[in-house]
């Protein structure tokens, strides 16, 4: 069984993980939002160098049910995007906490606080 929410993420409500190292965060989606989506088949991605404030959509990723906003967790610039998902963005079913889709340089530790644990993430999943 896999893991649903790995320890060592942060995560949002709107079942993304994101793994802070030092003022740098990386961003994905959760195993329980590529299960939800279905199949992967399309990722819109942001520029590097575009600037976002936190809860802003920063991407689009379409799957063969649905089409959902990506919303960017943290204020801050995206400094890289995983460009393999461009070609192959059905890694993010496969392995969705290795298939991470951006890079940003946050500017607000506070907001950092914001984000929730495992254990309140398994919380809010178990209720779906």
């Amino acid at each position: 069984m896999k893991n649903l929410a790995p320890s060592h993420f942060k995560y949002t409500e709107e079942h993304e993980w994101v793994l802070i190292e030092n003022d740098i965060a990386t961003i994905g989606i959760t195993d329980f939002a590529q299960s939800s989506l279905g199949d992967v088949v399309f990722v819109e991605l942001p520029e590097v160098g575009a600037r976002f404030d936190k809860g802003s959509t920063f991407g689009v990723i379409e799957s063969i049910k649905s089409v959902s906003d990506l919303f960017i967790p943290l204020t801050g610039e995206i400094i890289e995007i995983n460009n393999i998902l461009e070609d192959q963005p059905a890694l993010i079913n496969n392995s969705p906490y290795e298939s991470w889709i951006v890079k940003i340089k946050f500017i607000n530790t506070d907001e950092v606080a914001n984000l929730i644990n495992d254990q309140q993430y398994q919380q809010i999943i178990s209720n779906n």
